[in-house]
């Protein structure tokens, strides 16, 4: 898979942290790397079904390259949008479209988190991958 620079390097540091608890920590610490949908535009099309908390994305293409504003009441989710900030904003669509959840398993992310909020970030995954994809076919 061809990862960014910087999801490499996120996958390296998570990879070497082997206490859950630290990496759960080092998520809540990514939550600053949210570009912060403001909670006046979470609206039903933002919301992120099948998340525990309230979710919003907000997806975004400028010259191909992946816009992503997001936005939770938790700051865990929060946290696992910075992830996904830094694996895709700023990227080409096509690319990104690439990705697959795998990353975060590749970081250990998943099986530090609980079942429903593992579903959820899948969820959240999910809607970004299909908003691109839709972002992408209306441009042809």
């Amino acid at each position: 898979m061809n990862y960014s620079a910087e999801l490499v390097e996120l996958i390296e540091e998570f990879k070497e942290i082997d206490d859950k608890m630290e990496r759960l920590e080092m998520v809540f610490e990514l939550a600053d790397e949210v570009n912060l949908l403001p909670s006046d535009q979470w609206t039903d099309s933002t919301r992120v079904h099948g998340c525990q908390s309230e979710a919003h994305v907000k997806i975004g293409l400028v010259n191909s390259n992946v816009n992503f504003q997001a936005g939770a009441d938790s700051k865990l989710v929060q946290g696992l949008m910075g992830i996904l900030t830094m694996a895709i904003h700023g990227c080409d669509a096509n690319i990104v479209l690439e990705l697959t959840p795998n990353f975060a398993s590749e970081m250990g992310i998943l099986n530090s988190l609980s079942p429903s909020r593992s579903n959820g970030f899948r969820n959240m995954f999910d809607k970004v991958m299909n908003e691109i994809r839709t972002q992408l076919e209306a441009q042809l």
